[in-house]
């Protein structure tokens, strides 16, 4: 397994980073702590969950993930082997009804730490922006969405989060689902502020969404702001699990929720150009599921690239794609893949993707 640096941090996070996001809805509490004893086992130190976990969320599931982690905490005493990583949604009744705003972030600490069992989040993150924008599956800058920020309080939520820093509640900040924009005014006010800096974004990253390298990858790289890239399997599309209309056992978009949750994905599980990238890893002796982690992986951006699977087998595989180097010939046909079909996950509407 390969380490790096997040950011500016001290936080040493492994390449692979293990998504949380199906336990308590697609996995029980056995099952995920099946995958955090493998995860562990390969090396994989780095986890991210969120207050709202697991997906879709609901009044009566909402926490379940974070509390399953923190049960494996308090039975195996093993959370000083991890870096664990939350987020803080709002506004939405599934947040009991607080909002995303400076007053509201001690109390979304407060239950993620309570529900954790853990003194400490290695890394906090917002898991949107307040304002409305172009975010999760919406590919194009939209006008009538930036008349105004919708209230938003950046440099209020770095004052706030600061405060959490000082408390000895969190340890680093990070953002989600952002634009280049957000990212730079974070910076901004964190340097002229003197205002904790954010390490990370985490967005949708993959084969068939790349929009991240359109803008944002030339300011991960030079601000120094690492991609958490998620849904690299494009919510397992590009394992091509779907092709030819099979409809798996308890895969996301087998599953009567799994459109409304990840939709633009949902419109390319059975179609040409996953076909093709398929075909392509076939070709050159790897599974689909390598080529498209192993391509995420090779990003020079990356902090770290957070998977999701449901079962010990698909972890299995994942994981596998960590000894995988893709030669130049597979990265310029990827790149000829992309030329001709650039990330048709993205769409004119957006649909707020689970991440």
């Amino acid at each position: 397994m390969k380490y790096r640096k997040l950011g500016t941090s001290d936080l040493n996070v492994s390449r692979i980073c293990l998504g949380t996001m199906t336990w308590g809805m697609q996995n029980t509490y056995d099952e995920g702590a099946a995958q955090m004893d493998l995860a562990l086992d390969h090396g994989v130190n780095f986890w991210d969950t969120a207050e709202i976990y697991p997906v879709p969320a609901g009044q009566d599931s909402t926490g379940g993930t974070e509390d399953i982690i923190g049960q494996w905490f308090e039975k195996t005493g093993r959370r000083n082997e991890v870096i664990l990583a939350t987020k803080m949604a709002g506004p939405a009744p599934l947040c009991r009804g607080r909002g995303l705003m400076p007053a509201d972030v001690e109390e979304a600490v407060d239950g993620s730490l309570k529900r954790l069992k853990t003194d400490v989040i290695d890394l906090y993150q917002l898991h949107w922006p307040q304002r409305q924008t172009n975010f999760f599956a919406q590919r194009d800058f939209q006008p009538h969405l930036h008349t105004e920020l919708s209230g938003e309080d950046m440099e209020g939520m770095l004052d706030a989060l600061g405060r959490m820093i000082e408390k000895g509640k969190i340890r680093e900040i990070g953002v989600s689902n952002e634009t280049p924009w957000g990212i730079m005014k974070y910076l901004q006010l964190a340097e002229t502020k003197g205002l904790p800096r954010i390490q990370s974004s985490q967005n949708p990253y993959s084969l068939l969404q790349r929009n991240w390298d359109t803008a944002t990858g030339e300011v991960a790289m030079k601000e120094k702001v690492d991609l958490l890239a998620y849904s690299p399997l494009a919510g397992g599309i590009l394992s091509g699990k779907y092709l030819d209309g099979k409809q798996p056992d308890n895969a996301r978009f087998t599953l009567p929720w799994g459109a409304n949750i990840m939709g633009r994905h949902h419109a390319n599980r059975d179609s040409d150009i996953v076909r093709k990238y398929v075909e392509l890893a076939i070709d050159n002796g790897l599974t689909p599921t390598q080529l498209a982690i192993a391509f995420v992986n090779s990003r020079p951006y990356l902090g770290s690239n957070i998977i999701g699977a449901t079962s010990i087998e698909q972890l299995e595989e994942v994981l596998s794609a960590e000894d995988v180097t893709l030669s130049e010939d597979v990265l310029n046909a990827i790149e000829d893949l992309h030329d001709a079909n650039p990330s048709p996950s993205l769409g004119r509407g957006g649909i707020r993707d689970a991440g």
